[in-house]
């Protein structure tokens, strides 16, 4: 009997702006501090996009590491998916914008809008793929330039997000004792009102109203989302785990989307494990939605902190509502 290939991911990649917006710059715009931020997300600085950058120039940058670390042409990927909700236009597909810039012309490409769970979405995507035998090198991009949409008059959201991408290249696993192992995606659209941009689609046009009452920017509902991760956030790890076969002590660290601190330290206490076993770099780059998992993981491999056979778990959880887990075994 043939058993589908197991996805693993052969390389990893990551660009942020060099403009850093830091708690005290943000005290001159809004009705905040420093110590306001930080007791309540533990962001210290997010990184700011430059004026003629876009979602596909900060994508296409974090791909060409992702490549290089992965030995992999451009011209030798399948698949290109780019997981954003900041898009460089509603039409084309940044994918397609990402796939010219590179000269991956044997690819084709498409985008994913699933917020801050878009990237682990997008490793299924690539995983079902790999494991249908429709692709064999798939190139996952999460790229944002929030920094668009959010409303600098609101201290509530624009001190969570910050630009940034990260890129992964997904193959068949050389060896079958590694990549992924397990993964579960969830949806709950009766949430929508949560976390939602509700200006510039069909159902409210762009209009001199919608600019007018500023819907072109992220609200937010941030008592009700916070409650939202602190449930599922660690029902999903169990769930995950026990379709495994595998407990939170065989994990070596967790990759969640970066979100809140107090979010990681209140479903770390429920895991009961330590807070250093989540990985965090939110205090340096903010909240960068679809991006935050892949510039994570890079870091996490840039540290080496990741050896062949170690268990990682990735997590996603935000607008929509959407939320996913995936199980990996670290190695090619």
């Amino acid at each position: 009997m043939t058993f589908p290939p197991r996805a693993t991911i052969t390389g990893t990649g990551s660009h942020l702006p060099e403009e850093v917006l830091t708690n005290a710059r943000l005290e001159q715009m809004v009705d905040t501090s420093d110590e306001w931020i930080l007791s309540r997300t533990g962001i210290r600085e997010r990184r700011i996009a430059a004026s003629d950058e876009a979602a596909s120039d900060l994508g296409t940058r974090a791909a060409c590491h992702a490549l290089e670390a992965a030995g992999v042409d451009s011209r030798d990927v399948d698949v290109i998916i780019c997981a954003t909700i900041t898009p460089d236009m509603p039409s084309p597909a940044t994918a397609c914008f990402i796939q010219h810039k590179l000269g991956a012309d044997r690819a084709w490409a498409f985008d994913i809008s699933a917020a801050c769970s878009g990237f682990v979405y997008g490793m299924e995507i690539a995983r079902s793929m790999i494991a249908a035998g429709s692709a064999r090198r798939v190139l996952l991009i999460g790229t944002e330039v929030l920094s668009r949409i959010v409303d600098y008059r609101d201290r509530s959201t624009c001190i969570l997000f910050g630009d940034g991408a990260g890129a992964v290249v997904m193959e068949p696993a050389r060896d079958p004792r590694y990549g992924v192992l397990a993964s579960r995606m969830y949806a709950d659209g009766s949430g929508w009102e949560m976390i939602n941009v509700p200006g510039g689609g069909s159902r409210t046009p762009a209009s001199e109203r919608s600019v007018r009452e500023r819907m072109h920017f992220f609200r937010m509902q941030g008592r009700n989302l916070f409650k939202f991760v602190v449930r599922v956030m660690p029902d999903m790890v169990r769930e995950l785990l026990a379709e495994s076969d595998r407990s939170i002590d065989d994990i070596r660290i967790i990759i969640p989307h970066q979100v809140n601190y107090r979010i990681f330290k209140a479903a770390a206490e429920r895991l009961g494990i330590p807070t250093d076993r989540i990985f965090m770099n939110l205090d340096r780059v903010g909240n960068t939605t679809a991006a935050s998992v892949p510039i994570a993981l890079d870091e996490v491999v840039r540290d080496r902190r990741l050896d062949p056979g170690d268990f990682v778990l990735f997590l996603g959880f935000g607008a929509g509502l959407t939320w996913g887990s995936m199980l990996v075994r670290w190695g090619r």
